[in-house]
């Protein structure tokens, strides 16, 4: 065993480098359906359809926590560690 081998943990490094990549190109997705939700539930409110306003009204919501979610979850993470 080398000494570099010694004093990095291979396994933990490759864990945090995957599931880093995971989580933000999950985050990426999640904010980007939100954007999409509130700029078709403004399209569908001005063209006078309020049930499918409502539904993208209700995904936009959804897609925000979801963010907002994983943000604490990260600070928590972040914080006991």
């Amino acid at each position: 065993m080398t000494l570099a081998a010694a004093i990095v943990d291979t396994h933990a490094l490759l864990e945090m480098v995957y599931v880093s990549v995971i989580a933000g190109i999950g985050i990426c997705i999640v904010y980007a359906l939100a954007v999409l939700a509130i700029t078709r539930a403004q399209e569908h409110r001005r063209a006078d359809h309020p049930r499918t306003a409502a539904i993208y009204g209700a995904l936009a919501t959804i897609s925000v926590g979801v963010c907002g979610w994983a943000v604490v979850t990260g600070i928590t993470i972040m914080a006991k560690k």
